[in-house]
């Protein structure tokens, strides 16, 4: 009975902010994008845009876009139209052809940055909230780069890309190599995406990460590692980065160099044999080659990102 009270008293609070955009912006000023539009009034007809577009039309009518404005907003498909390029009556009057693309907002002809701006009229909010100023924006990159509108290309987010990551291949074509290495992130598995770590809509933290440091998205994952730990190894603490390469490596659990050149990068020889372990010696076991075999340093400093153990000093265990 409680449970019948308490939702029919939310449900009308639910439909009333579902009802509404939620990420509503600014209005396109569209006149400051196309001074042709000064004056320009909304059409009422669908069907002088018909008559040349057919074909995107009937595309667009099948998308997400057209279906939220039909069915939440009760706006009419010339409507939707309108909100991505401008009042559409001077075009439809324009009697010349070859004058006619000049009377509308074509997105063959604006800015990447007037582009967005058309876009954040409704996706302000959220995951958007930061585009302005963002990595991307200054690249002059616009959402039409990685998102399709007028035609469904994918399930998910309008992706240019049934895989999304190959959005971001299209420009990061050397992280792209990186993911064919041997180790890998599971993103070639399809268990992963860019955006399992990065915002590409904008971010406060650096690389456009979702976490507010690089080690704090290793996190989400990785929470055997997060700590804190009796022992800690200073640079695990500082940056996962500086041992790993996130995006790809030929080594072992994607290090950034094979042990033991990664671990003598910081580390001096004291304590160890009288010169940096570079394989002079094997296979010699118990001389140089000991330490530079199987997991090099790893063979005895096991727990390298921490230990717990009161005798864990060194990370052996």
């Amino acid at each position: 009975m409680f449970r019948a009270i308490f939702f029919l008293a939310i449900a009308p609070v639910a439909l009333l902010v579902f009802a509404e955009p939620i990420h509503a912006g600014p209005k396109v000023d569209w006149e400051k994008i196309n001074p042709s539009l000064k004056g320009a009034t909304s059409s009422s007809s669908i069907t002088g845009c018909l008559d040349c577009h057919e074909d995107y039309i009937k595309s667009f009518a099948r998308t997400k876009h057209a279906l939220y404005f039909k069915k939440t907003l009760g706006k009419s498909l010339v409507q939707s139209c309108e909100d991505c390029h401008g009042p559409t009556g001077t075009h439809a009057a324009e009697p010349d052809f070859d004058k006619k693309q000049s009377t509308t907002v074509s997105f063959k002809t604006i800015t990447p940055q007037q582009k967005s701006q058309i876009c954040l009229q409704c996706h302000e909010k959220q995951i958007t909230l930061h585009w302005k100023g963002s990595v991307h924006e200054m690249a002059n990159v616009s959402c039409d780069k990685c998102h399709y509108v007028m035609a469904r290309k994918s399930k998910r987010q309008l992706s240019i890309n049934e895989d999304s990551k190959k959005a971001c291949f299209t420009c990061h074509a050397d992280k792209r190599a990186r993911m064919l290495r041997s180790a890998h992130m599971p993103l070639r598995e399809g268990k992963m995406s860019c955006a399992s770590c990065h915002n590409p809509h904008g971010s406060l933290a650096p690389n456009l990460l979702k976490a507010e440091t690089t080690n704090q998205t290793c996190y989400i994952c990785h929470q055997e590692k997060r700590g804190p730990m009796l022992w800690e190894h200073a640079p695990v603490r500082e940056d996962c980065n500086n041992c790993h390469d996130s995006h790809g490596s030929n080594h072992l659990s994607m290090l950034k160099w094979k042990p033991p050149y990664l671990c003598q990068a910081c580390h001096s020889n004291a304590g160890h044999p009288d010169s940096l372990n570079d394989g002079s010696g094997l296979p010699a076991f118990g001389g140089a080659g000991t330490f530079i075999v199987g997991k090099s340093c790893l063979n005895c400093h096991s727990r390298i990102h921490g230990s717990n153990h009161p005798s864990g000093a060194r990370f052996m265990r």
